[in-house]
């Protein structure tokens, strides 16, 4: 009878087990959604294409500004619903136009003139740092007013300008890279030519210090000769004569 009972409690047991081990199988964790996607920071290098050596960042990031251009441009506020969340996102969308038509051509302009100047391409970077935080803002505001379609686009816009600007941030990573190493390749060359001449030139042969000058007897100056005067000679006085 006990060895019974413990069979059949085994068997519960285990159709338990085989129950869940199905429902985790069929049922599996829970597909994230696609605004989950959008806003998944990228930690790695991971989905970008990294972009040709001698790529201009034009031809990395004008795709995806044009497609952000023209999302915003479709978007119709007018169906979104009313609040200050509407009236952001216009404020907003009018910086991105702005942004997109007017200060970004110039910087793409002087990036692509001066190929391999990290002084050129960061302030680029910047700019469109601070278009896609614009943009997301947009996006975020269209998931609490906006129709499902709109959301759609912005966050395929959102993911485009995304994978744009790692891009050039690899490229931007690359570049630095690689003028680092011609600076560390050209103060190893400057060190070795510098000892290589210090091995050729000889060492200055002390020398002994010149001994002074030797003093000039200073010869006294004798006197002149003096001639011994000679006192004049007496005048004979005549004798007297009597009378």
């Amino acid at each position: 009878m006990r060895i019974s009972q413990a069979f059949l409690v085994l068997t519960l047991l285990g159709s338990l087990c085989d129950a869940g081990a199905a429902q985790s199988t069929a049922g599996g964790p829970p597909a994230p959604s696609q605004s989950e996607v959008a806003h998944e920071p990228s930690t790695s290098s991971a989905g970008v294409i990294p972009p040709a050596p001698d790529a201009p960042p034009s031809g990395i990031l004008q795709p995806s500004l044009d497609k952000v251009q023209q999302t915003v441009g479709a978007l119709k506020l007018d169906k979104w619903k009313r609040g200050t969340v509407r009236e952001e996102a216009n404020a907003n969308i009018s910086d991105i136009q702005r942004d997109v038509q007017t200060t970004l051509p110039s910087l793409l302009k002087d990036a692509d003139a001066a190929p391999g100047a990290l002084s050129q391409v960061l302030p680029l970077s910047r700019n469109v740092d601070a278009l896609y935080d614009v943009l997301l803002r947009v996006e975020e505001g269209a998931r609490v007013s906006a129709p499902a379609e709109q959301v759609t686009a912005l966050q395929q816009a959102l993911v485009t300008l995304q994978k744009a600007r790692s891009a050039l941030d690899l490229q931007l990573q690359e570049t630095a890279a690689a003028q680092e190493k011609q600076v560390t390749v050209l103060r190893t060359t400057l060190q070795a030519q510098a000892a290589a001449r210090a091995a050729v030139t000889p060492a200055p042969v002390p020398t002994c210090p010149a001994p002074p000058p030797a003093k000039k007897a200073v010869r006294k100056r004798k006197p002149p000769a003096t001639t011994p005067q000679t006192p004049p000679a007496a005048t004979a006085t005549p004798p007297k004569t009597g009378h």
